[in-house]
Formats: structure tokens, C-alpha cells, sequence
């Protein structure tokens, strides 16, 4: 390996692609970004088209190539990605439908039913996933019901990171971590889980809109080479029922491909330059982070908030507040739990209110201007709607309590912000639960990049919090790349920039048990009321 190679990573995120070239030493020679929207056409939808993921790529290429990244000097790519959002492909890698996000709650009553159908404590014991509407599989069975047209045209199940892999290659692969997104990856048996791909066919041939006659598909519930056509009538015969589009061959986080003819013309690469699987988002921005160590809790501050601490071995929560995800790059396991609305929330309320011009800057200064507790308000920030975090209860709906005409647009910024500090500190008590060590908390992204929150979250959680010093963002795409180069023999990076560490004050700290229990107080009265509301 040449001293000048550059290692790029691409982060395929919820609102934008993030792009990153580093250099042998691990650092940045050079950075782009380039974002794509979301359609929100019904309450709770959150669809994004692959084709403005792509348009994204040759976008993000172009300025890594502008920036500094001639293409010559490029040595390796590898990918990262959100998860789950589904993809769902005719044979040949194209959508026939939009691509459905994380962010999309429209399939809980069918992640209800595989729950029912399998046991949830048992599907969770296999996969470590609480498997509700955000996973893929049940993600499917929502498309098959609202839209059987398409589904009946898909060919193949993707995640986002997969099907960018198959166009910048022409194979299709998941690798483990994200594939835990699909709601059927074994974590013990490292594989497909037959018995829950099964119990998935059995819900789609149960829907009443799937056509009773005509061409069926046939194949083994672990066949990865695509459903056949194979016509004629549907029979009672169980291998001949509606079933699932393939699911991608299983291929470790490092392995690569290289890049198609097709592709690198249109990205102005080199044909057959190395492209690294990658991994799911979370756990590559673990290793951006430098987060590796048992005990050590990278949590990753964008849309949503990643917290995800490190486990020498697999450990399963029994009441199943956390996931299980293998890392990728690293030895170990991810106790992951992820607040599903934090940067959404904080942009949303700088645009409701006046006072913060709709910067997101703006309004986290104006919180620090108001002392924890909010005057009395407790700001409860589902507003999803649902939570995942340690809760996992989707029908949670934000609130805010305590309001009176003495508040202010800055009590209602401070409060929003405790909320989120106070999730954030029941997701680290935990993993502490759990009997991982007591580790540092590794901060990045969003609202880390705020002072007063960095402060709060280790007075709130009694914990070290750490923080880059060079406010670096794009952990999940540094990690990407670091994949890349690890792959291609290039060995680890050296240490991390320096680092703020900002240590707990007691003081403080009781002060957040004192707003601990009044937020719990408020959360235990929403959900009293949201239960009378459906009884």
C-alpha cells in the first residue's frame, strides 16, 4: 500500500449522504455532503427514492474528487448505512417501490403479528431485536397489504447500504450488522433464521388482497438466488404459497468487491477499484469514534440518538430494552438503544419558535440561558410518534406538562433539552443493568456539539463524557472508511485527536435525580392516560 492512498468512506444517513476521504495516518483529506428528502404523504410514512441516494453519491464523489481526492489516489470504499430501511427490487437491482426508512411507523400492527406468531421473548432471544414495525420483514408485509402490485413485482429484500453496494458492484450482499435490521438474523447461528422467514410467508399468504390465482413463487425459505415463476394455480401445497423476496447472501463486514464498469463511468472512478461491504451506521460510527474498549458507550447525536455500548460477549436483556448488534471491524457485541427523535426534535421546535429563527444553534443557547428543571416543565420527547431508546413502546406520544403563561420560548427550549438528557440517562442506567463495565461516554454529533449538553448528560448520568475536539461529525463515514482500509491489509489507525473530558459534579448530579423522578412521574401519567384514551 502506497503512503498516498486515500481511504473513503460513504454513509448512507437519514437525511444525507456523508462522504469522507482519510489518509493513511486516518486523517481527513477531505469531506462532502450531499442530502435527498423525505416523503411524509400519511401519518407516521417516511419513504425516500434509491434514485436520489445515487444522485447523492455521484454528488458526494464529485466533491471528494473537487476537494482534494484526485481518483487516482483512491485505495478503497467502504460503506455504512441507517437501518432498517427497506428495499425492495425486481431481479436485475431495480426498486419497485419507494424505499421505506426507519423513521416509517406504518407497520406496527404487522410486527404485532410475527411477535404473535413466533413469541416475542423467543424471536428477541434469537435475533436480539425487539422486532415491532421498523424492521423489514414486517415492513414487507405493510407494502404486501398497501401496495400488493408492487410486492408481488419484488424480487429481492435490501437493506439501503445493500442495494448501494449492488449498484456500485452488481452483487447483492447484506453483512451481519445490518442485516439484524431484517428482524430474522440469528446473532448465535450467524445466519437466516429459516423458522422466522417461514412464519413471515405465512403472514403474506394469509393477506386477502394477494391474488388467489395466477403466477405463484416457489422457493426454500433460505434460497438466495430469487423467487422462480413458476405459474399455474395456487394449491394447498405449502411450497407453493406467496412467499418473501430473496434475502441477500450473508458476507463479513470487510469483504469487497470491486467496483463495475457501469458505475465507476458514471462516478469518474477507476473500474475495479476495492469496495468494502461495511456495516450499519451505528456500529461503524463506533469505530470512528475509537470506541472499542468493554464498557465504553459511543452515543452518536444526529436525527435520532444512537447509544450503543461494547460487550466482550453476547448478552441478552430479559426484558429486551436493548439490541444486540455484532460490530463491525472489531471484536465484541453492540448493546444498542436508540432515542428515535432528538436532532428531529430540536430542528422541529427551532422552527416553531420565533425566538430561535429556526437554528438548531439557536435554540440549544437559548436553553442554556434557562437552569435544568425548566421552571417546572417536563418535556416528555416522543414524538416519533413511539419511542425505542430502553422503552419500546410505540404508542408513546410527546407531551408537555406544567405550562403556565409564565413560561417562556426558552423554558420550552430547556425543557425539551432535559427530556432528551433524561432518556439518554435511563438508556446508560441499563446498560449498567446489564454488568457492562462503567466506561466513558463517548459524545458526538448534533447536540454534542453543544457545551451545556455535554455538561448535563455526565451530571445527569453520573458518567465521564468525552468529546472530540475537533467536533468532528461524520463518525459512521470515518468508520466506513476504516473498514475499507482494514479490509485491503491497511491495519488499524493511531490514536484519536484529543479529547474534552468533562467530569460529573455531585452536586448537579442530584439535582438530575430530583427532575429523574419528576420526568418519570410525567411519563407514568402519559401513559395512564393514553391507555384510558383506547380502553
Amino acid at each position: 500500500m502506497t503512503g498516498d492512498g486515500l481511504f473513503v468512506g460513504l454513509d448512507l444517513g437519514t437525511s444525507s449522504l456523508k462522504a469522507v476521504a482519510l489518509g493513511a495516518g486516518g486523517e481527513v483529506a477531505a469531506r462532502a455532503h450531499a442530502g435527498y428528502p423525505t416523503a411524509r404523504s400519511q401519518p407516521g410514512a417516511a419513504e425516500q427514492s434509491p434514485a436520489d441516494w445515487w444522485a447523492a453519491v455521484e454528488s458526494a464523489v464529485a466533491a471528494l474528487r473537487a476537494a482534494g481526492a484526485p481518483p487516482e489516489r483512491w485505495a478503497a470504499v467502504g460503506l455504512s448505512g441507517m437501518i432498517p430501511t427497506l428495499v425492495v427490487t425486481d431481479d436485475d437491482g431495480e426498486p419497485v417501490a419507494p424505499a421505506i426508512t426507519w423513521e416509517d411507523g406504518r407497520a406496527e400492527p404487522e410486527g404485532e403479528a410475527l411477535r404473535a406468531r413466533l413469541g416475542g421473548e423467543r424471536l428477541y432471544g434469537l435475533t436480539g431485536q425487539w422486532v415491532d414495525g421498523r424492521y423489514l420483514l414486517p415492513m414487507y408485509l405493510r407494502l404486501a397489504r398497501a401496495a400488493p402490485r408492487a410486492a408481488q413485482r419484488a424480487r429481492r429484500l435490501l437493506g439501503a447500504k445493500d442495494w448501494l453496494f449492488f449498484r456500485l458492484t452488481g452483487e447483492f450482499a447484506t453483512d451481519p450488522s445490518t442485516a439484524t435490521g431484517f428482524g430474522c438474523y440469528g446473532l448465535a447461528a450467524g445466519s437466516w433464521l429459516d423458522d422466522v422467514v417461514a412464519a413471515a410467508d405465512v403472514e403474506l399468504a394469509s393477506l386477502n388482497n394477494w391474488p388467489r390465482s395466477g403466477p405463484i413463487v416457489q422457493r426454500s425459505v433460505t434460497d438466495t438466488g430469487g423467487p422462480k415463476d413458476i405459474g399455474g394455480p395456487q394449491t394447498a401445497d405449502r411450497s407453493q404459497v406467496p412467499c418473501l423476496p430473496a434475502l441477500p447472501p450473508l458476507l463479513p463486514s470487510t469483504a469487497t468487491r470491486p467496483l463495475s464498469g457501469p458505475a465507476a463511468e458514471r462516478l469518474g472512478l477507476p473500474a475495479g477499484l476495492p469496495v468494502c461491504l461495511g456495516g450499519a451506521d451505528s456500529v461503524l460510527g463506533c469505530l470512528g469514534l475509537g470506541v472499542s474498549r468493554p464498557g465504553e458507550v459511543a452515543c452518536v447525536a444526529g436525527t435520532s440518538t444512537v447509544l450503543l455500548g461494547i460487550a466482550e460477549r453476547l448478552v441478552l436483556d430479559p426484558a429486551h430494552r436493548y439490541l444486540v448488534t455484532p460490530l463491525a471491524g472489531l471484536d465484541g457485541w453492540g448493546c444498542e438503544m436508540d432515542l428515535l427523535t432528538t436532532g428531529s426534535a430540536f430542528r422541529w421546535l427551532a422552527g416553531l419558535l420565533r425566538e430561535s429563527g429556526g437554528d438548531e444553534a439557536a435554540l440549544m443557547a437559548m436553553a442554556a440561558g434557562v437552569e435544568p428543571g425548566a421552571g417546572g416543565l417536563s418535556f416528555l420527547p416522543y414524538l416519533a410518534p413511539g419511542e425505542q431508546g430502553a422503552l419500546w413502546d410505540p404508542t408513546l406520544s410527546g407531551a408537555l406538562l406544567g405550562l403556565s403563561l409564565g413560561h417562556g420560548a426558552a423554558d420550552v427550549a430547556r425543557a425539551l433539552v432535559d427530556g432528551v438528557v433524561l432518556e439518554s440517562r435511563r438508556c446508560l442506567a441499563v446498560l449498567d443493568e446489564a454488568g457492562l463495565p462503567r466506561g466513558v461516554v463517548h459524545l458526538a454529533g448534533g447536540s454534542g456539539a453543544d457545551p451545556v449538553f455535554r455538561r448535563q448528560l455526565a451530571d445527569a448520568c453520573r458518567r465521564r463524557v468525552v468529546y472530540a475536539a475537533t467536533g468532528e461529525t461524520a463518525h459512521s463515514a470515518i468508520g466506513a472508511a476504516a473498514v475499507a482500509a482494514m479490509a485491503v491489509g491497511h491495519g488499524p489507525w493511531p490514536a484519536a485527536a484529543a479529547l474534552e473530558t468533562i467530569a460529573p459534579h455531585e452536586a448537579q448530579s442530584a439535582r438530575w435525580d430530583a427532575l429523574w423522578e419528576r420526568h418519570e412521574t410525567a411519563r407514568r401519567a402519559l401513559r395512564t392516560s393514553q391507555a384510558a384514551d383506547q380502553a
